[in-house]
């Protein structure tokens, strides 16, 4: 009974989205949701092949306290930013 949404309930749902939100607002709501997916699937694949690179080799000191630069998204500059990994500094 309440499972089933044909389509004019779909088209109900979609000018009320449209009412609420306004027509102008909507793409940009697109815009970011698509960029933010976009830096998600980027950092679960660098985290992966992080991974993967730890298992293989074995791990470099040089390495580790160089810089790395975590790209939003491919291709996009503007929100590069320099990343400093952290270190352990508490001595034992």
């Amino acid at each position: 009974m309440f499972g089933r949404l044909g389509a004019p309930e779909i088209i109900l749902i979609l000018v009320v989205i449209i009412l609420l939100f306004g027509a102008k607002k909507l793409p940009d709501m697109a815009r970011s949701l698509g960029k933010s997916a976009r830096i998600l699937k980027s950092e679960a694949k660098a985290m992966k092949s992080e991974a993967k690179s730890d298992d293989a080799d074995p791990p470099n000191p040089e390495q580790s306290a160089a810089q790395r630069t975590i790209q939003a998204a491919p291709g996009d500059v503007t929100s590069s930013r320099p990343v400093t990994e952290p270190t352990d500094t508490t001595k034992r």
